[in-house]
């Protein structure tokens, strides 16, 4: 099993298949060419240094929320 993490693409690199991603307020160079049509603003999946898969914002947001706690999910 492998674990992807949200992050949102900020902008498109020099080279077709790499695009800046935020996660968590990181941003890291993530290869892209496994997805077609990615804009700035597109949320994707990302697992070691790949986009993976497409997925909507609320989405996204709501599996960092309990990926890093803030759900509630773990208790105060």
């Amino acid at each position: 099993m492998c674990l992807g993490i949200p992050g949102e693409v900020i902008e498109l690199g020099e080279h077709e298949d790499l695009a800046v991603v935020a996660v968590e307020g990181v941003n890291r160079m993530i290869n892209i060419g496994l997805l077609d049509g990615l804009v700035p603003g597109d949320w994707v999946l990302v697992h070691l240094g790949f986009a993976l898969e497409r997925v909507e914002e609320k989405t996204a947001k709501a599996s960092l929320d309990f990926v890093t706690g803030r759900d509630g999910t773990f208790g105060a």
